[in-house]
């Protein structure tokens, strides 16, 4: 029995539990874990013209887009392209419980290689002619339809229209094809 107790002491010894130092736990070999192969999260598809998105309190609709046009206006007053405008056609409801000001500079249009466009202000007040919606209170329940009028390079197309409610919201993509 004492040859016994020795040798269960010397056991404990050799696996570190004897000395005062923590038990060495023997890891498992690499093929004992077991492993799941992860999914990857579906890749939610972009809405497209015609799919409302939402951003903050306003619903916003792209109903149609149109590239190539040299000047927006009338034969009087308007404004000449540098390279070409393209007049995308949106409609806007508010979704939410107070006026809300629809701003047409903080709406960004992108092209394939990301390229980042800018509004032009200026143009889309001839574009939109009478029937001025931009930097005008909306309010609830309420919609609106204009045109955010982007001045590209002659050949660009635009593949992104990133949406805002405000400055300072996070904006919604909607894919222009």
């Amino acid at each position: 029995m004492f040859v016994l107790l020795l040798c269960g002491i010397g056991a404990i010894s050799a696996a570190g539990g004897g000395d005062g130092s923590d038990p060495v736990v023997p890891e498992e070999p690499a093929a004992a874990v077991a492993t799941s192969p992860k999914k990857a999260a579906p890749k939610r598809a972009t809405p497209g013209i015609g799919a409302p998105v939402k951003d903050g309190d306003f619903q916003f609709t792209v109903t149609g887009m149109k590239c190539g046009v040299a000047k927006v206006g009338n034969q009087y007053f308007g404004e000449k392209a540098q390279g070409q405008f393209c007049l995308v056609s949106v409609q806007v409801k508010n979704v939410g419980d107070e006026a809300q000001t629809l701003i047409d500079s903080v709406q960004k249009a992108f092209d394939a290689k990301g390229t980042e466009y800018s509004v032009d202000s200026g143009a889309a007040i001839y574009a939109n002619e009478e029937q001025q919606v931009f930097f005008e209170d909306v309010n609830p329940g309420n919609t609106v339809r204009g045109k955010l009028v982007f001045d590209v390079p002659k050949g660009t197309k635009l593949t992104t229209l990133e949406l805002h409610d405000s400055m300072f919201s996070g904006g919604v993509k909607v894919a222009l094809k």
